[in-house]
């Protein structure tokens, strides 16, 4: 099993910070805009935009830490641990997660969404698209589009989680 980092903590941090600029320069007014982290990951991604937008537009906006393993199509897990301590309904939601592959998660996270709540829009931001879409989804905020194969599989880790912040690619043998 042969791995290569991809991108490292420094390259992180750009992309993190890359992304909240997009988000302000896309969005007129984000008084309206709800964070909404996918466990586990995408939650510390997540918080990291919102420190970020804390740090250059004096905002705080509310994080809900979705969790979508009760939404997803492949098995059921009957616990819903989300944590939404704001209602959505007319909000602009902005999903965010690790990585992009076949978009089940997205839209598993689409469907925990539309229970709490109506969105008035949801986008999604994704630290790496790697492409391989089984579903008709894309992302509106990427950090790094990294093309693979269907024998790789990329990893990510944060400093929250793993001890450090770095994307590898891992070949499968």
């Amino acid at each position: 099993m042969k791995s290569k980092e991809i991108i490292d903590d420094v390259t992180m941090k750009r992309a993190i910070t890359r992304i909240t600029y997009e988000i302000i320069e896309r969005n007129k007014n984000l008084e309206n805009t709800v964070l909404a982290g996918i466990k586990t990951r995408g939650v510390f991604l997540a918080k990291r935009i919102q420190e970020r937008l804390s740090q250059l537009e004096k905002l705080e906006l509310p994080l809900i830490e979705l969790d979508i393993k009760p939404f997803r199509d492949d098995f059921k897990v009957e616990e819903d641990t989300t944590f939404a301590p704001v209602d959505i309904t007319e909000k602009d939601v902005i999903l965010v997660d690790d990585v992009l592959f076949t978009g089940r998660t997205i839209r598993a996270a689409i469907d925990n969404l539309v229970s709490l709540g109506r969105p008035k829009r949801v986008s999604l931001a994704v630290l790496v698209d790697r492409g391989h879409r089984e579903l008709p989804i894309r992302a509106d905020y990427v950090g790094k589009n990294i093309p693979t194969s269907s024998s790789e599989e990329v990893i990510v880790e944060v400093v929250e989680v793993d001890g450090q912040d770095r994307v590898t690619l891992v070949e499968e043998a």
